[in-house]
């Protein structure tokens, strides 16, 4: 896992959309990014969430590093402006970047979560900030709502406001950005702002999975799915099985649905458990040292072969 962050750390947040047809091409533009940027002093770790259609159509990098100055240094660096300059042709529109100090509720990621970035008049910043605290009030009041983060510009850096919302769920998100108090809110800042864009990040099942150590790949969103799939088939099958077939439903009466439900609650708490502990076995192949096609190979065939191995076991089963 990587270093806890030192005080002063920071995120730079990037978000940005890829042309159709070249998703893999960026894809290992990407690699090579993260190889190239690891032996930055200062760097501390880096997560790559691959765009999520159609709720995210985004990719969002999230590049940590111990000081706002090491980031700056990065930005600003010979190797990011030429690594960029080779991307430009693969990219839709423009980037959003922004550098975000770490804090102990996190930047991201979250199960869902909108970047927004704002760009004020000049001389209208105290109306901004109590505008600010308006909107941040009513949207804490919103369901699903898990947290807020609000950052002022950086001066020479960063020239927006940044305001980061976390959420349970892309309909809870959805619901408060479509929400008429938010609308009329956003009307009555109409004034004082010059440029307002918002982007939408999801995190997939990265909250179950380790980040990668400082130097490695961010883990592929694919491979995260094929263990969760080894380890969900077999929970569901036991599960229903040995408790929900004979127990809640046999013994006790309770209808599909509800016992359904019950277990994939079951479920879920089972892998907040057994996905940590399976990936740290998986390491190897989540989190390589190195980008290699061999080692994918090698990864995903045994993880082929553990599905075939279950479904022949789980055949054999009285049912």
């Amino acid at each position: 896992m990587s270093a806890p962050a030192p005080d002063g750390a920071v995120t730079v947040v990037t978000q940005t959309q890829v042309l159709p047809g070249f998703e893999e091409s960026f894809a290992v533009w990407q690699e090579q990014t993260s190889a190239a940027i690891a032996g930055l002093p200062g760097f501390l770790g880096q997560t790559v969430m691959r765009p999520s259609p159609p709720a995210q159509v985004d990719w969002v990098i999230l590049q940590r590093f111990d000081s706002s100055a090491a980031a700056v240094a990065w930005l600003n660096s010979p190797l990011r402006l030429a690594r960029v300059t080779g991307a430009q042709s693969m990219l839709v529109g423009r980037d959003d970047i922004h550098i975000v100090p770490d804090g102990q509720s996190g930047v991201l990621p979250a199960p869902v979560s909108a970047v927004i970035s704002t760009r004020i008049k000049p001389g209208q910043e105290a109306a901004y900030r109590t505008w600010e605290q308006r909107i941040a009030s009513a949207q804490s009041k919103a369901p699903g709502f898990q947290g807020y983060r609000f950052e002022a510009p950086i001066p020479g850096v960063q020239e927006d406001w940044l305001s980061i919302l976390r959420f349970d769920s892309e309909d809870n998100l959805q619901r408060w950005l479509a929400s008429p108090e938010r609308k009329t809110l956003l009307a009555e800042a109409e004034p004082f702002t010059e440029e307002f864009h918002a982007r939408i990040a999801r995190a997939g099942f990265d909250q179950w999975f380790a980040q990668p150590a400082k130097g490695q790949p961010s883990q592929a969103a694919w491979k995260q799915n094929m263990v969760v799939l080894m380890l969900l088939y077999p929970v569901v099958f036991l599960f229903g099985l040995a408790v929900q077939g004979p127990l809640l439903m046999g013994k006790w009466g309770i209808a599909f649905p509800i016992a359904l439900f019950i277990g994939n609650v079951v479920s879920i708490c089972l892998l907040n458990y057994l996905v940590p502990w399976t990936s740290q076995r998986f390491s190897w192949w989540l989190s390589p040292a190195r980008p290699s096609g061999a080692l994918d190979l090698r990864g995903t065939v045994l993880i082929l072969a553990i599905y075939a191995v279950l479904i022949a076991a789980f055949t054999l089963l009285p049912h």
